[in-house]
């Protein structure tokens, strides 16, 4: 089986990688070259030799049985799958394309379309579990698509995940990664304004921190953010600006499906203000910083 893998980013390139280990034939592409070296290893590690470098999309799909895709935003999928020479062109008919990305249903009705159209099969199949989840090969994949692709595919899906689950039919994995991730940055502003509450009344971050770890409001965000929160790293595994457009992408689905989420509306808010005022690039939880300037106050460990 030969493989397409495009995007090698901070959740792409330990997947590829951990395909490499699994002994597959690779086609690697991302923008930035440097991104498959880490790849390479691995499959050098592995004793795997068959991994090539492409300089397009296309390039890495011409040939391959299923064809990966993790790229930021739905404006980067459509182009990579869409353009001129872009990766439906090269794929062959009866080939599969799962997108690992996180989208958004117009955009998924497009790309599947299109894909229809060339004879190629489509699984939306977004990832949850971190770089470090990533890193381990212990993502879980919400699928959607058709029943029987899913289960030709699993086997590969299961190299880099390990609950790999069916959800049903096209798009429903696009929804479940969103409707599930917006939690993250709900806890991440609540927390923020919880340690703020106790900071200002008198209660040290780190023992407030700590109060909460051991509470009612304990929470994978309290235990993985809370520390970055009062180190002031404010955790720089994730982007601020990836993380406003995944609050953005939860609008668009709210608005698709018809649904009111006051608060997801007032948090995207908060994101757009970090990314605006501190940079698309900067880590994550700087969006804890608008608070902190606000009340005048940095939630820090002694």
């Amino acid at each position: 089986m030969r493989i397409a893998f495009i995007g090698l980013g901070n959740m792409g390139g330990p997947m590829a990688s951990n395909l490499a280990r699994a002994g597959y034939e690779l086609a690697l592409f991302d923008l930035d070259a440097n991104k498959t070296e880490t790849v390479q290893a691995a499959g050098a590690e592995a004793g795997n030799s068959k991994i090539s470098i492409t300089e397009t999309a296309a390039a890495a799909a011409a040939g391959a049985d299923i064809a990966f895709t993790s790229l930021p935003n739905p404006k980067i999928i459509e182009a990579v799958a869409l353009a001129d020479g872009g990766l439906l062109s090269a794929l062959h008919e009866g080939a599969v394309w799962i997108d690992l990305s996180t989208n958004n249903l117009e955009c998924e009705r497009r790309i599947r379309a299109a894909a229809k159209s060339r004879g190629v099969e489509f699984l939306d199949a977004p990832v949850s579990g971190g770089i470090e989840g990533a890193a381990a090969g212990t993502l879980m994949i919400m699928v959607g698509g058709d029943a029987s692709v899913f289960e030709r595919c699993k086997p590969v899906l299961n190299k880099i995940g390990n609950r790999v689950m069916h959800l049903g039919e096209h798009g429903a994995g696009y929804v479940a990664k969103i409707a599930q991730v917006v939690l993250c940055y709900l806890n991440s502003v609540a927390l923020s304004e919880a340690l703020m509450l106790g900071v200002k009344g008198g209660v040290s971050a780190e023992t407030m921190l700590g109060i909460i770890q051991g509470s009612t409001g304990a929470s994978y965000v309290a235990n993985r953010y809370g520390p970055a929160i009062l180190d002031g790293s404010y955790d720089p595994g994730f982007a601020l600006g990836l993380a406003h457009k995944d609050m953005a992408l939860t609008l668009e689905l709210a608005s698709s499906v018809g649904a009111t989420l006051p608060m997801c509306e007032q948090v995207e808010a908060i994101y757009k203000m970090a990314v605006e005022q501190f940079g698309f690039d900067q880590n994550h939880l700087m969006a804890v910083k608008i608070l902190e300037e606000q009340n005048g106050t940095f939630l820090r460990s002694a």
